[in-house]
């Protein structure tokens, strides 16, 4: 008996059956006219009435169809009435035939498609037969329907003692907001000024990383490729910008050697046009580079959000910025758990917000849906006080890892020449907790206290 025909005569005759195979069940696993229109018209009548048809009810919503001529509807009616109403006793190994079909069907299917794409169909570019693939074989059938509150307590009790896999920073102030790290399938911001280190902590993080053994991917829509990669390189060989173009090529390659024997991550850097790249180019960007470099990101950098394009809206008519903003927030993050990587990216303040000393969310420019769908997000804020002692101050704005008031603010220093963030004295975070305890704001809008004034100017933070 052909494995169609077994499930098509369970599908007519076994609820249980039916009900466990049907959601990944597709009309096109079924090549033979005959039998994919039996199945269509089964699955058709099931998700309409909610119950399995008698072969006469099927034969009869079989002949409502406009698209069968004399001989096909023979046949067909002549195939139902071999489906005869036998159940198979063990359901189990007829479930996991089933799957198995499908899933052969499926990578069958794909592999077809990919070789009409090749010959030129005009519909799809060659870009999209990794994904093809990449579908096909993940076909599987889930069994998981939901958390039984009661019956799943030990499977709980065990995710509330799991070690999360997470991303850890060389920072010890982030790691102890976000609990050693990010963890993968996370959407996470840098908000802050233009000018003020959006993309030196990105290009920070990013050295980081790789030197901590990662693959990272940097995707840049800002500046080019080259600019990015001279910033990481300031950071990994602790060389100032400037001095870059002047040192000896011995000396360049002899630190890059060193840097390579230290790990074994990779850190690739693609620039796209500002505007005209969205989640569907950075997906074929992952998939381009799977295939041509065996390379995997851990990581992702978006430099940044706000000039990426969306993969759903098209700007302009309707659509207004708060939505648009949302959207490629929505889909970064979709990406995100897609790959199984946490992403970073950053944006804008407002006009008001590049001069607030403490920025707060609704200084995001655009668009508040970004926030919303944001998992982390930190301020970097900066100014002439700060600037003179080489640091910037971090403001937690919203933290799915942690406590946002915990260590809500802290000090970080910086090395602008270098591109480079490092650990400040635990001197500067004490002086910024008494700095929080401040007294009100009075009538010249600075906060007043009886022992000291703000280092970080005007409007106490």
């Amino acid at each position: 008996m052909r494995t169609e025909h077994l499930i098509l005569k369970n599908l007519l005759h076994s609820e249980d059956y039916a009900r466990r195979t049907l959601p990944y069940l597709k009309p096109e696993y079924f090549s033979d006219i005959t039998e994919k229109v039996i199945y269509e018209e089964l699955d058709k009548f099931i998700g309409k009435f909610n119950a399995l048809p008698s072969r006469e009810a099927l034969t009869i919503e079989i002949d409502n169809r406009s698209n069968l001529n004399d001989k096909q509807f023979e046949d067909i009616a002549r195939y139902v009435n071999t489906l005869t109403d036998e159940e198979h006793d063990d359901k189990d190994w007829l479930v996991s035939t089933t799957e198995k079909f499908c899933q052969e069907k499926a990578i069958y299917n794909a592999i077809m498609d990919s070789i009409s794409i090749i010959d030129g169909d005009g519909k799809r570019d060659k870009g999209a037969i990794p994904q093809l693939l990449s579908d096909a074989l993940a076909v599987s059938f889930d069994p998981n329907v939901g958390h039984d509150l009661l019956d799943n307590s030990d499977a709980r009790f065990d995710f509330y003692h799991r070690v999360e896999e997470r991303i850890p920073f060389d920072l010890d102030y982030l790691n102890k907001i976000t609990k050693g790290g990010v963890p993968k399938k996370s959407l996470n911001i840098i908000l802050a000024g233009t000018g003020v280190g959006k993309s030196l902590a990105m290009c920070h993080m990013a050295t980081a990383n790789l030197l901590d053994g990662k693959n990272v991917l940097y995707i840049t829509l800002e500046m080019a490729e080259e600019k990015i990669a001279e910033r990481i390189d300031a950071n990994m060989l602790n060389v100032r910008l400037d001095e870059l173009a002047e040192l000896p090529k011995a000396s360049y390659d002899k630190k890059m050697d060193r840097i390579r024997n230290k790990t074994t991550g990779k850190l690739i850097v693609k620039e796209y046009p500002t505007a005209a790249a969205n989640v569907g180019h950075f997906r074929h960007l992952i998939n381009e580079l799977k295939l041509k470099k065996s390379f995997k990101p851990d990581i992702i950098y978006i430099d940044y959000l706000n000039i990426c394009a969306s993969s759903r809206m098209k700007m302009g008519g309707s659509v207004n910025t708060y939505s648009y903003i949302k959207a490629i927030a929505e889909e970064l993050r979709g990406l995100a758990v897609e790959q199984n990587v946490p992403i970073w990216s950053a944006t804008q303040t407002t006009r008001s917000g590049y001069t607030n000393s403490d920025i707060g969310l609704e200084d995001t420019s655009e668009s508040f849906g970004l926030p919303a769908t944001a998992d982390f997000m930190i301020a970097i804020i900066s100014n002439d006080e700060l600037n003179q002692l080489n640091q910037v101050l971090v403001k937690q704005l919203k933290n799915r890892y942690g406590d946002p008031n915990t260590n809500k603010k802290f000090v970080v220093g910086i090395d602008r020449p270098k591109m480079r963030l490092y650990d400040a004295e635990q001197s500067a975070q004490d002086d910024l907790i008494h700095e929080e305890d401040a007294g009100p704001i009075n009538t010249f809008g600075t906060r007043e206290r009886p022992d000291k004034t703000s280092k970080f100017g005007g409007l106490k933070v």
